[in-house]
């Protein structure tokens, strides 16, 4: 299991995210981003080399406050052929220099994202070691889902991942309160609003051909 170590981060990850969330499709915003972390939860890689985050980012800079869910990737080397998914580096207190990647890009995210739909992997707490998180929620009962390759495609709807099967993998960037409508599965859990109140909302959630 992953070991979280609280050390310094140079930049923090929200710091990364402030210059990289204008520059994406699903970006509701129309200046710089006013950013808190609101939750999430982690999933372990089986090899032990990536690190593997999904987190809630709670902008405050607009009218209304929009929580931004971002999956990512951290990995000691960079990622080849995935230069146009890097968030940005890191030097990490423990480990040093950390590269941060969109994480739907990243194949170990999506092979073990695929596993937590399935029930294969568990959910992890987002800032605690060795800790299960029985918040995060899923629910499909259809066939095994194939991990591998994914053709990839962003609009201001957030993000979809079309697997070989046809199935496609919707990851929820911009969270709402209503859960979708038609999908085969769902992962969903809470996250803190502006306001202190836990919300719970779909993270991610499977349309079957």
């Amino acid at each position: 299991m992953a070991i979280i170590h609280h050390t310094t981060l140079k930049p923090t990850k929200l710091e990364l995210l402030t210059t990289w969330l204008p520059t994406r499709p699903w970006y509701a915003g129309s200046g710089t981003p006013e950013l808190t972390k609101a939750g999430g939860f982690r999933l372990d890689d089986p090899e032990g080399e990536v690190g593997i985050e999904f987190m809630v980012a709670l902008d405050t800079s607009g009218p209304e406050p929009v929580a931004y869910h971002v999956p990512l990737t951290y990995r000691a080397a960079p990622l080849p052929g995935a230069d146009q998914a890097l968030v940005g580096t890191m030097e990490h207190g423990v480990l040093g220099p950390r590269w941060a990647y969109d994480g739907v890009h990243d194949p170990v995210l999506r092979t073990e994202l695929l596993a937590l739909f399935e029930g294969r992997a568990q959910a992890m707490a987002q800032s605690i070691s060795d800790t299960p998180d029985h918040e995060v929620a899923h629910t499909y009962a259809g066939p095994a889902l194939p991990a591998g390759s994914a053709e990839i495609t962003e609009d201001r709807d957030g993000t979809d991942l079309t697997l070989t099967d046809g199935t496609v993998l919707h990851i929820h960037r911009t969270l709402s309160p209503t859960p979708p409508d038609g999908t085969s599965g769902q992962i969903s859990t809470t996250w803190e609003a502006s306001n202190g109140t836990r919300l719970r909302t779909v993270f991610a959630s499977l349309r079957t051909p």
